[in-house]
């Protein structure tokens, strides 16, 4: 039998080479060469976070690839790769991480005017902020079934990245946000379409939350003078929560969130409630915070393999939790004693969260500077 095999083989063999031959191949073709846009930057100064977060964010802002990308296809012409089907934002692995890097950089200018990263941001900031740029954006939006894309986390974060413009001072920033504009005016037009149709409030610990996208969208509203939408915004925030109470913090964290649901909404409705009134509705809320200033009293999230894109969502929820504690705290009255217990577990948080941030692993890295940026800088808490 193993003979009978063995000369069907040489058979086969014999066969195949009396065939027509294949064409030769040519030479392979050389692949993309990746150029290091830090290559001639300088090292981060010692005791800056934020350079370290600025490089990240300018390691990633245009690099294509990985890239997770979440697209309607009407045709198969759709089928396109993201540098096409998102001219401005296309890097950061996805399309609310490049918002939000780009948004880091804008940061940065803005709080930090001597970072020896200026020109390389204002740089990277220029590719993506054309007029062709902005219009293929809009175009895909704009296109059948697009209507709902990166809503609300997405279009939380341009929104963001628009306050940012306009609260800039240095020189490029107004032509940039008159160049971001259409986008900006399309984004605030979905979403005032949106809200009247959500009839109940999204309470997930990931991207879908609504709490979180609200608060940013009061920031731009309040930082573009835009009374309707604040009042659009402030409305279906007091219908969803004003009635919450006992919010389950104990339940949190599920194993892939990066937004606390309840200090999330917390930190929301201290933007549309009076100082007095949001203290009252917190104690009915989170009846659990400490009022002895100990900063045990909630865990910071663990993550055991920073390599896996979901469970690293924790790192990012240590980073969230800080902030949120911070602007609720700032919320309240000097006196009211919740604050020493918030602003303990913040430094908790901020500290296993801000360690987090490496560029080890690209899961990671593409976004967790960005919160760290958003943390470090205070940004969301009004200037005391």
């Amino acid at each position: 039998m193993k003979y009978g095999i063995l000369g069907a083989g040489l058979g086969l063999l014999v066969l195949a080479g009396c065939g027509p031959q294949a064409p030769e191949q040519g030479p392979a073709p050389e692949a993309e060469v990746q150029t290091d846009p830090l290559a001639s930057l300088p090292p981060p100064r010692e005791g800056v976070a934020t350079d370290r977060f600025a490089r990240l964010a300018l390691s990633c802002v245009h690099k294509e690839y990985p890239n997770k990308i979440s697209h309607v296809l009407n045709s198969a012409a759709d089928a396109a790769p993201p540098r096409q089907l998102y001219p401005a934002f296309y890097g950061c692995f996805d399309w609310h991480s490049s918002v939000h890097g780009h948004w880091l950089l804008t940061r940065i200018l803005n709080t930090d005017p001597q970072t020896p990263y200026a020109g390389a941001i204002k740089a990277a900031l220029a590719q993506s902020f054309t007029a062709e740029n902005i219009a293929g954006e809009v175009a895909y939006f704009q296109q059948p079934e697009r209507a709902s894309f990166e809503r609300p986390y997405g279009t939380a974060w341009f929104l963001q990245l628009m306050t940012e413009l306009r609260q800039a001072e240095f020189a490029e920033a107004a032509g940039w946000a008159e160049t971001l504009a259409p986008l900006e005016t399309l984004i605030a037009d979905y979403t005032s379409a949106w809200l009247p149709k959500l009839v109940y409030p999204i309470r997930a610990g990931t991207h879908n939350q609504t709490a979180f996208a609200f608060g940013l969208m009061i920031d731009w509203a309040d930082a573009t003078g835009n009374a309707a939408f604040r009042e659009q915004i402030a409305a279906k925030s007091l219908e969803f929560y004003s009635g919450d109470v006992s919010c389950p913090l104990a339940y949190e964290p599920s194993g892939e969130d990066f937004l606390s649901p309840c200090l999330m909404e917390a930190d929301l409705m201290r933007r549309v409630m009076s100082r007095e009134n949001f203290a009252a509705w917190l104690t009915a809320f989170l009846p659990l915070i400490p009022q002895d200033g100990h900063g045990d009293w909630l865990a910071p999230g663990v993550v055991l393999d920073p390599s896996d894109g979901k469970l690293v969502h924790l790192d990012g929820l240590n980073l969230t939790r800080a902030w949120a504690m911070e602007g609720i705290a700032s919320a309240l009255p000097e006196a009211d004693p919740r604050r020493a217990a918030l602003l303990a577990s913040a430094a908790v948080h901020k500290e296993s969260g801000v360690a987090a941030v490496s560029e080890e692993h690209y899961a990671g890295s593409h976004w967790l500077a960005s919160f760290a940026t958003y943390l470090e800088t205070r940004r969301g808490i009004p200037a005391e």
